[in-house]
């Protein structure tokens, strides 16, 4: 089990990869909020697809 600060510095890691995370632009904190979903959603479905992956 990883301690909880790799945990949350892997999490920056993965948000910092989508461009728009990088620097601050959003005017609002609700685009804001949907650009980090929309990361996540991007991380979780390239994990699901590669452990989908058949064996052989």
């Amino acid at each position: 089990m990883l301690p909880k600060r790799w945990i949350v510095e892997r999490l920056f890691a993965h948000l910092m990869r989508s461009r728009r995370l990088v620097r601050d632009f959003e005017r609002h904190t609700t685009s804001a909020e949907a650009m980090v979903y929309w990361s996540m959603t991007l991380l979780m479905t390239r994990r699901l697809a590669r452990s989908r992956l058949p064996r052989g």
